[in-house]
């Protein structure tokens, strides 16, 4: 077969979506950001060149990751060093971190912060991909005994991510879990016990939270009870613990179906305060109205569809695994954002993909689409040696 470098097997459909919304996030930081600043004299373009600055970061890391053989990234030595790092750090940041908005789950390097629960969640799903592709012909009768041990060690890291408080993300890294699971083909019993437990156990949490939780939860984890209370009738709550959600709501509904225009948002300017993290979208769809944001939304979810469909036509189990928890990150962050802004959720703080202000966050997320366009290349390259060889056998 003529050899081929690797940039002819790029996956555009993955690539320029990421890329456009990468960019749009940056106009929305700024847009969501700059005004706010300007009144507290600082430097308006201050908090998106941090974002920038990550996302050519993000950039290098791309770069560098699709040059790799993925049987690099199914080294055992760098999987097993990358996940006892991201454990080290969790249990450092629990004794050193730096609180913010009342989760102890920072560590400032300098003039940057690194947090590493949105680490773990690229890594779990790395994890996972390699245990579950490993033990794949034998996890059917030996499950148990198979993964109680990766299990375990991920359960401990989602514990220590829940106490520091900082259940969004032990909720979303619990889910990639679970459907990581069922998507290396676990006996369907296993399926049933899972999605029982999960839909029953949801159910009775947030019946006691909203009911009994200012006696059933410790002082530290009130904000979870706030939450429930407001996310039922935030208007209720407009001066308080319900604030954001219905400043929110007054974003959207100013924005109407084409909005008021790039910068015009009214909400951003002190009404609706961190406007810039996980309530961007409500900004996107003031400035830009429904018309706008549903665009926006269309493009991040072609883009999860293509690295879903990547991994469903995969015939290595390690790739189909790693671009399904891939694709399934992003559309949970997805989710649960627009539940929180929509009220039929709780807030949980889970940042918007590639539009938030947060360099942790797409610096994972982009770690994420590197993995996707390698795999991609790398089955797109299998796939073309195998028609060569069939063709060659042919005459």
């Amino acid at each position: 077969m003529p050899k081929l470098q690797k940039r002819h097997f790029i996956d555009y459909s993955i690539l320029i979506p990421y890329l456009i919304l990468c960019g749009v996030g940056l106009m929305f930081v700024y847009s969501s950001t700059s005004y706010m600043l300007i009144i507290n004299e600082q430097n308006p373009a201050s908090l998106v060149l941090n974002q920038a600055i990550f996302w050519a970061m993000s950039l290098v890391i791309i770069s560098l990751m699709y040059k790799m053989k993925t049987d690099v990234l199914k080294s055992q030595r760098l999987i097993v060093f990358f996940t006892l790092t991201i454990f080290l750090l969790l249990i450092i940041v629990r004794f050193v971190g730096t609180e913010v908005n009342g989760a102890r789950g920072w560590i400032r390097i300098g003039p940057f912060s690194m947090q590493p629960a949105e680490y773990l969640k690229i890594m779990v799903i790395w994890y996972l991909a390699y245990i579950l592709s490993k033990r794949q012909f034998t996890i059917q009768q030996n499950f148990w005994t198979d993964m109680k041990r990766p299990l375990g060690l991920v359960f401990v890291m989602i514990f220590l991510v829940a106490i520091q408080p900082d259940m969004g993300n032990a909720a979303i890294i619990t889910l990639l879990a679970v459907i990581l699971l069922l998507a290396s083909g676990v006996n369907w019993f296993y399926s049933v016990i899972v999605g029982v437990s999960g839909i029953v156990g949801s159910t009775l949490a947030i019946m006691l939270i909203s009911r009994l939780g200012s006696l059933l939860i410790p002082e530290r984890f009130q904000y979870i009870v706030s939450r429930f209370e407001s996310f039922q009738n935030p208007f209720k709550f407009e001066l308080d613990q319900g604030h954001q959600l219905a400043n929110g709501y007054y974003a959207m509904y100013n924005g109407g179906w084409f909005g008021r225009g790039l910068g015009n948002s009214i909400q951003k300017k002190g009404f609706l305060s961190e406007a810039h993290t996980d309530f961007i979208f409500s900004i996107v769809m003031e400035e830009v109205g429904l018309i706008g944001a549903l665009i926006i939304l269309g493009l991040l979810i072609f883009m999860i569809c293509r690295i879903f469909l990547v991994g469903i036509r995969s015939k290595k189990t390690f790739n189909s695994l790693i671009c399904i928890g891939i694709g399934s990150l992003f559309l949970l962050q997805v989710f649960i954002n627009l539940g929180g802004l929509l009220g039929l959720i709780p807030l949980t703080g889970i940042t918007f993909p590639f539009l938030s202000q947060g360099g942790n966050s797409l610096l994972i997320l982009s770690v994420g689409v590197a993995f996707a366009l390698n795999i991609s290349a790398d089955e797109k390259r299998t796939k073309l040696a195998l028609e060569y060889e069939y063709l060659k056998s042919q005459g």
